[in-house]
């Protein structure tokens, strides 16, 4: 199952073009610029998309 890799574009994208799609400083989200928030988030889904496919690969090794 190759394929579940394919999902760590997802984050790539979302942090790359955040800077075309999410520059603005309103609304401000926790006190924070949209922008800096929009990273923030992205950084920690990240994670959770990485242990998402180290789960499926696992469980492809194991069987």
């Amino acid at each position: 199952m190759k394929f579940i890799r394919l999902l760590a574009v997802i984050p790539c994208m979302a942090l790359l073009l955040a800077p075309l799609v999410a520059n603005r400083v309103e609304p401000r989200v926790f006190g924070l610029p949209f922008l800096l928030f929009w990273i923030m988030l992205w950084i920690i889904l990240s994670s959770l998309v990485m242990l998402i496919i180290h789960k499926f690969e696992t469980k492809d090794l194991n069987e």
